[in-house]
């Protein structure tokens, strides 16, 4: 296939059953491999204030941080479509404001749509959508809230909150949005909702029938020293392979041994005569 991936596109693949591949990544070489690897979407998440930039939750993440990292990815990425959070603060205030920032994601950043987080958002979805900027709902857990209100738990445990979930998700499709993140969210719980809509569900932590997954790429890699949620499986050790890496270099820098002839650069032999 030439080009990027449509949303269009994305949306049949998830009705004909094939699953689809999700990965956050937050810079140009993890986005280069990503797109290798064959992924479908990048999320430039906010998460990347955890696993990036070491901030105890995203609420620190800015715009100018989001702009920032998208843009790397996007220089990245030729095929797979690159959805960035709008992150705490860029949405809540008002249409307008939301629009422009959302906007400048887009436009400037090179991402193909926006993700925002809550079920309180149906009228802001809409009139995004109306102005031509694609959404991603996210329902669940919100981890740009959940530290200010509830704190970090599975979502849907129960009937009622099952339900009210459904028709969260429900308003979402009806004001537009092009896909569902589902983040914690009981298996039985996500699995209903992936029923009860025609657009396609997003998974993280919430079961096997989301019409697709996503995982933050430092976690399923064995990077960096972020918390690890127990519902991510490990793919890779990489973080060990790197520290291995730097010890060696470390040791062979003090004993002498790096750099060797064979990793140097050399003048001519006679102008190096004429030093001494």
């Amino acid at each position: 296939m030439k080009g990027k991936y449509t949303i269009g596109q994305l949306q049949k693949r998830a009705a004909d059953g094939e699953k689809l591949v999700m990965v956050t990544a937050y810079d140009y070489p993890l986005a280069c491999i990503a797109e290798r690897a064959g992924v479908d979407i990048i999320l430039v998440g906010d998460s990347l204030g955890n696993v990036v930039l070491g901030y105890d939750t995203t609420i620190p993440v800015t715009m100018e941080d989001m702009l920032h990292h998208t843009k790397a990815v996007s220089r990245a990425a030729q095929k797979t479509l690159i959805v960035a959070d709008l992150p705490y603060g860029a949405y809540e205030i008002n249409a307008e404001e939301a629009s422009r920032n959302a906007m400048r994601l887009i436009q400037e950043g090179g991402a193909q749509a926006v993700k925002l987080e809550g079920s309180q958002w149906p009228a802001l979805v809409k009139e995004m959508t109306r102005r031509g900027i694609p959404v991603m709902a996210h329902l669940g857990l919100l981890p740009q809230t959940a530290s200010l209100w509830q704190g970090y738990h599975t979502h849907g445990r129960d009937e009622a909150t099952a339900w009210a979930l459904v028709e969260a998700a429900q308003a979402m499709e009806e004001a537009g949005a092009f896909a569902v993140l589902l983040e914690c969210v009981a298996a039985e719980a996500a699995k209903l909702i992936s029923e009860k809509i025609d657009i396609p569900t997003i998974g993280i932590g919430s079961g096997p029938d989301c019409d697709g997954q996503v995982l933050v790429s430092y976690d399923l890699l064995g990077m960096g020293c972020a918390y690890v949620p127990k519902f991510v499986k490990q793919y890779a050790d990489i973080g060990n392979i790197i520290e291995q890496g730097f010890r060696a270099y470390a040791d062979e820098v003090r004993q002498g041994i790096f750099p060797d002839a064979t990793h140097s650069v050399a003048m001519d032999e006679d102008e190096a005569k004429r030093l001494y």
